[in-house]
């Protein structure tokens, strides 16, 4: 048996995905930006699009209330808890056309390339799409794994709500997912093994030319928002020796989550201060408030706290100091997942089998694998995406890459699908 990927089908597919947004081209060479934001028109769009290509093949569909779909290609003992694969289509503002939607196609393509090459499997393998990855619209990212796992609260969830004051609710309502959010929830034992096909989103494939990344575990994101609040007025008539600007305790704190990242001597420690709201903002006023939006990662739980722990102790400090308040909200702290050491082995066979070479590897990049483990064995695959660029319209991953991990995935759900 010989599994052929067609990988101009793929790129075309892609391309078309690509097209349901809404969102000024840069106008340069080999650069396509999208935005595609959950339960938009253009996400809509690309979901009845998409939707043709599953039936086209086959695949028999369902929706979930949160707007999960289930493509499966159902097997000769349905019974069975079945093999899955898959990822998200949801884009940030102005990022690329390759992130999640190359697991989404890929994956559709390495079923497509099993039925080619005449494969009858004993499980069903299924292609999942996940509502909202990106954290875009509602502010929780995975939020379609974590409500399939378990991890976030049905009632809670449905409370969400997005810039205009909308819920999650009132938006998917209107999309046209009815139902309650309880009913999300995967029962023990849908799956038997996952696969999670995506773009590196880093540099190290490319540079140092590795095919295929197996990835041993996923680092989980722990997110805080940090308010500072102090004393405002004119830039002019408040003396310096009477301010308590918020925005100079703010800066302290942005080094100090530089500087207890780094202390902790480990690679797969990653700490960002992404955005900075700083009140009321103009040149001749002394900041009185500024809100930060903090995000750290590692693969060990404690290390991350560690990190944690010496930044509140800066924080403790600059009260006193600057005469400030401080208040820490924290949004999420989740934990890490490892991949499952029989699939992990199955993609290492595949990539042996095929004369592709691998490297084992971390991602430090959230996927919905993390919330996904929580209810089935998993393992991620990644291939290299140029530069490592992602989430900007220069994203991009070559039509060989592409080829090799879907060859690999195929091979994989193959694999665990006839056991």
């Amino acid at each position: 048996m010989k599994i052929v990927v067609d990988a101009q089908r793929l790129q075309s597919e892609l391309a078309m995905l690509a097209s349901f947004t809404h969102v000024e081209q840069t106008g340069k060479d080999g650069e396509t930006a999208v935005t595609r934001v959950v339960f938009t028109e253009d996400d809509l769009r690309a979901r009845m699009w998409l939707r043709g290509l599953y039936e086209e093949a086959g695949l028999a569909i369902r929706e979930d209330a949160v707007g999960n779909v289930f493509a499966r290609w159902i097997g000769s003992e349905p019974e069975l808890p079945a093999v899955a694969t898959g990822s998200h289509t949801d884009a940030i503002p102005h990022a690329g056309m390759y992130d999640g939607t190359v697991g989404v196609l890929g994956g559709l393509e390495a079923i497509r390339s099993l039925q080619r090459a005449g494969v009858k499997p004993k499980r069903s393998i299924e292609l999942l799409m996940f509502t909202s990855e990106e954290p875009t619209r509602f502010g929780i990212g995975c939020l379609g794994s974590r409500l399939l796992a378990g991890v976030l609260d049905a009632s809670a969830a449905d409370q969400l709500k997005d810039a205009e004051g909308l819920t999650l609710a009132e938006v998917r309502a209107s999309a046209g997912f009815t139902g309650s959010l309880d009913e999300v929830l995967l029962p023990t034992g849908y799956y038997s093994a996952w696969a999670e096909l995506h773009i590196e989103q880093g540099p190290l494939l490319e540079r140092d030319g590795i095919q295929i990344g197996v990835v041993t575990d996923i680092a989980a994101p722990a997110s805080y928002r940090i308010i500072i609040e102090g004393f405002g007025g004119h830039a002019g008539a408040l003396l310096m020796p009477d301010r308590r600007d918020a925005l100079c305790a703010a800066a302290e704190i942005v080094l100090a989550v530089e500087r207890f990242a780094l202390a902790t001597g480990a690679i797969d420690t990653v700490a960002t201060v992404g955005t900075v709201k700083v009140h009321p903002g103009a040149v001749n006023s002394v900041p009185s408030r500024v809100e930060l939006a903090l995000d750290v990662r590692d693969t060990d739980p404690e290390r991350r706290e560690s990190v944690m722990r010496g930044v509140r102790a800066v924080c403790e400090e600059l009260r006193e100091r600057r005469g400030v308040s401080i208040v820490e909200e924290r949004i999420n702290a989740d934990p890490p997942a490892q991949s499952d050491a029989r699939i992990v082995a199955a993609i290492e066979a595949a990539c042996v089998q095929h004369g592709y070479s691998y490297r084992r590897m971390v991602s430090r990049a959230y996927h919905d694998s993390l919330f996904m483990a929580c209810v089935a064995p998993v393992a991620m695959l990644f291939i290299p995406c140029r530069g490592g660029v992602s989430h900007r319209p220069d994203e991009f991953a070559s039509l060989d890459a592409m080829a090799a991990g879907i060859t690999v995935l195929a091979e994989t759900l193959l694999h665990f699908s006839a056991m």
